[in-house]
């Protein structure tokens, strides 16, 4: 029978490893240590990590640090770390220690024992290929783990984040130019305002989208300085001069993104600035995405006893109770996630505040809530854009009479009549529960011409 564990050694001791993991003694020692949460690392992240070790030990080869047969072995590891086929082997919390030390040694320990097993090896013997001496060269947890946050952040709103945005923003272009025609109330402080013009208020919300994937190109922008090469305190001590920009430029060239050698390698390694702007950029998404989810679900309220100018797509039963009920579940959906989004935010911020001399110990945190974030933000976009936003149509005779029974149709009696005139008519109106137009008429103020033309909810819309 095949034994089910087996006995690795870190410089601490003796630790029993499961016969089948790749990972080794100090990730055990992590599983044990951090009971915690049951979070981990996702795929954009070991993704970041696998790309940081196959580059470490492509350049530590070319720069004659690193046997080639060694490297080769470690890339080709590596590789399969970034296509995810050893992503279960990445076991240790996301709460642990705060450099990420423990995930750095998980990603070096299954990549040392993966490449040991290529070589023909025996798993833990650590020869040919040692997690430190090796697939470590040159880097520390310090510099790699800032890294792979960037990377993984970068790349995800790249690839996920931005699509999203960019599909939600022409949806709402869309719609905006078919609902251009038609004519709705505006509303300010939640009461009547002027008339405006349903693809006026669409339009709003498509700009709102605009934004938001300039907000996420900025934050890719904040991530570009990669920390890589100053390993345990911004010094770059154990690795050659040359190693962190040659780092950044294979990277670079991985992933499509201009990486580039941070400028100073202390503030890369102290601070995590970019990474508390990156999640502030990600908040104002969240915030941008609440109003267009909240305008749109209450612009569709009713459906017979609320504002009701809009239709939603039924996309479910609404109510356990109430046959027949239909509600906006997508923009509730949305604004569920960008309020945990604002949440990861402020947790992101306040880790960010605890660097501390030389090294920020909150990173294993921040790394997961951007990551969240932007995953969160990804697939809440489509999923309303394909499931809310495409299908919603207009209902223009809702909207024509909203607008006609409007008190504030008198505004555009003001440059005619006086402020004082006309806000005697709204007054009358609403006491006798007539229109401006049955009250401003009864007055005899102006011709059924002029009134008319006035009074004309269209050209409310486009003033001269």
């Amino acid at each position: 029978m095949a034994a089910k564990t087996r006995i690795e050694r870190d410089s601490t001791g003796e630790m029993t490893v499961p016969a089948g993991a790749y990972w080794g003694a100090q990730t055990q020692r992590a599983v044990e240590n951090f009971p915690i949460s049951g979070y981990r690392f996702g795929r954009p992240f070991i993704r970041a990590l696998g790309l940081i070790k196959q580059s470490a030990a492509t350049v530590n080869r070319d720069l004659g640090r690193l046997d080639p047969k060694l490297a080769d072995l470690i890339i080709r590891a590596a590789q399969e770390v970034i296509d995810g086929k050893l992503h279960d082997h990445f076991v240790v919390d996301i709460f642990q220690t705060g450099s990420g030390t423990s995930t750095n040694m998980n990603a070096n320990e299954v990549i040392s024992n993966r490449a040991i097993e290529l070589a023909g090896g025996t798993i833990g013997s650590r020869d040919p290929i040692h997690p430190n001496d090796h697939v470590n060269m040159g880097q520390s947890s310090n510099d790699v783990i800032p890294t792979a946050i960037h990377i993984a952040a970068a790349e995800a709103i790249e690839t996920d984040l931005r699509p999203a945005l960019t599909g939600l923003a022409r949806a709402l272009e869309e719609k905006a130019a078919a609902f251009d025609r038609i004519v709705k109330i505006g509303r300010t402080h939640l009461q009547d305002a002027t008339p405006i013009r349903l693809g006026q208020e669409f339009s709003g919300y498509a700009r709102q989208a605009r934004l938001a994937i300039g907000r996420a190109v900025k934050a890719v922008k904040a991530l570009r300085e990669l920390p890589i090469g100053g390993t345990a305190v911004g010094t770059g001590i154990n690795t050659h001069p040359e190693f962190g920009k040659r780092m950044c430029e294979a990277i670079a060239q991985a992933t499509g993104i201009d990486f580039v050698e941070a400028e100073n390698h202390f503030e890369a390694q102290a601070a995590k600035d970019a990474v508390v702007e990156a999640g502030g950029h990600l908040r104002t998404i969240a915030v941008s995405l609440t109003k267009i989810a909240n305008d749109i679900r209450m612009l569709a309220s009713g459906p017979r006893c609320g504002i009701g100018e809009i239709k939603l797509p039924a996309t479910q039963p609404g109510s356990s109770i109430m046959p027949g009920k239909v509600n906006p579940v997508m923009s509730e959906m949305v604004v569920q996630v960008a309020a945990q989004v604002m949440g990861n935010d402020l947790a992101v911020s306040i880790g960010g505040r605890d660097g501390h001399y030389e090294l920020n110990v909150m990173m294993p945190m921040m790394a997961y809530n951007i990551l969240e974030s932007t995953r969160l933000l990804a697939a809440a976009a489509s999923v309303f854009t394909e499931r809310c936003v495409k299908g919603i149509e207009a209902d223009e005779e809702r909207c024509a009479e909203l607008i006609e029974g409007s008190l504030a149709m008198c505004t555009s009696l003001v440059p005619v009549i006086g402020y004082d005139k006309a806000a005697a008519i709204a007054k009358e109106a609403y006491e006798t529960g007539k229109t401006v137009r049955q009250v401003a008429r009864e007055h005899k103020l102006l011709s059924d011409e002029e009134l008319n033309k006035i009074l004309d909810p269209m050209s409310m819309t486009k003033p001269d």
